[in-house]
């Protein structure tokens, strides 16, 4: 008998990521449940919940509905909660819009935290705590990774003597943030800052500023469960994301010490999946930059080859298998 347990997948509608784990989830006969919290206004979606009273067979019962698919809260295998949007309900006015959004992610999320055991890929909560750019670098340090020497400080002096003190530094954002001027979206990248050019607008708020890596390529690493994929960078770049024309590939085999220590970073943290930036130096020994909890890998794919989307295919089909215990809440 098929296993009707269904996976919820929880994200925007272009998102072609998403989209290519599911088709290997149709290809396991896996039932798939997708949807987007800002369909909610709109009545393509509905949750109904039910909790307590007697008798009480399960904490939390109930359906989640979208035009084309029903899933009973109680049956949920695993949540996998990619890129969702949450609805501005910019046809109401400012406190009525706070308000009704307020009530929109308090309670989908709030009903979806509190079901019993389905894995989640990964829980947003973890999401959120591993997010932190200062947390990451502790914890990187830790677990004995080489952490180039990182100031985070809204106090301009500090900065420039942190940039006297090491030389070649760069400066990048502590958290990306959609951002325009003049309606033009704009991305900020890891960019060179000298001493000279710290002004007062740094006590604003905190920057971050990071002693630069004399690197000769970067790598990427995503983990799913416990399966990593490991591509090297080569670009010239001080940050490939600033463009991807220049790039090429190479699937390399980790070091069994350097991939230990990235399965212990997201245990940490009680992340299931998570994709990481490391600088190679000229002994092509790996120095921690980044761990993106919910990165994008799609591109990856496509440029090497590597199964990522069957792996997350596999990790959300086994879902709340009782032997693996470590990602459920």
């Amino acid at each position: 008998m098929a296993d009707t347990k269904p996976v919820l997948v929880v994200t925007e509608p272009l998102d072609i990521t998403a989209d290519m784990v599911i088709t290997h989830l149709n290809e396991r006969d896996v039932p798939v449940v997708r949807f987007n919290p800002a369909d909610l206004p709109a009545g393509e979606l509905t949750v109904s919940a039910r909790f307590g009273g007697r008798p009480a067979s399960t904490p939390v019962a109930g359906r989640l509905r979208t035009p084309s698919r029903t899933a009973d809260l109680e049956h949920v295998r695993a949540v996998y909660w990619r890129r969702p949007a949450w609805p501005a309900f910019d046809h109401l006015d400012a406190d009525d819009a706070r308000y009704a959004a307020a009530q929109v992610r308090h309670g989908i999320a709030g009903v979806l935290h509190g079901l019993d055991g389905p894995l989640w890929v990964n829980h947003p909560v973890r999401n959120a705590a591993a997010d932190h750019k200062p947390t990451q670098l502790a914890a990187a340090a830790r677990l004995g990774f080489t952490v180039p020497a990182t100031l985070v400080t809204n106090d301009p002096g500090e900065a420039r003597r942190f940039i006297t003190a090491h030389g070649q530094v760069i400066t990048k954002t502590l958290r990306w943030t959609p951002y325009e001027r003049d309606g033009i979206g704009l991305t900020s990248w890891a960019e060179p800052v000298t001493a000279d050019e710290v002004d007062n607008a740094v006590a604003v708020a905190p920057h971050l500023f990071q002693a630069r890596v004399d690197k000769i390529a970067d790598l990427r690493v995503l983990i799913v469960g416990r399966r990593p994929f490991a591509v090297r960078i080569d670009s010239g770049l001080l940050d490939w994301r600033k463009d991807y024309s220049a790039l090429s590939y190479r699937v390399v085999d980790l070091p069994d010490r350097l991939e230990k220590a990235l399965l212990a970073c997201l245990d940490h943290f009680g992340l299931p999946s998570g994709s990481f930036d490391l600088a190679l130096d000229r002994d092509r020994e790996p120095h921690w930059l980044e761990l993106n909890p919910n990165g994008q890998w799609g591109w990856l794919e496509e440029k090497t080859g590597l199964p990522m989307a069957a792996a997350f295919a596999d990790l959300l089909a086994q879902g709340d298998n009782p032997d693996d215990s470590r990602y459920r809440d």
